[in-house]
């Protein structure tokens, strides 16, 4: 997947983002920092989710993505 999709849920107060496609997940693990590492079958971190995340204007969410390297 080419792709990073970036979900806010302002009622839940989650920022959940994915690295992969979110049908293959497989298990959630806790850090204990509010954040959830969401995986798939094999172990790979497919995305995470902030939990606790309140965005400072609810209507309006800017993301930047910044690649590294070449």
């Amino acid at each position: 997947m080419d792709k990073v999709r970036v979900f806010y849920d302002r009622e839940g107060e989650t920022l959940t983002v994915w690295f992969d496609d979110p049908a293959t997940e497989s298990v959630a693990e806790e850090t204990g920092e509010d954040v959830v590492l969401i995986k798939n079958a094999a172990g790979r971190v497919i995305g995470f989710e902030k939990l606790h995340f309140v965005a400072s204007d609810p209507h309006h969410l800017d993301v930047t993505l910044e690649r590294v390297g070449a």
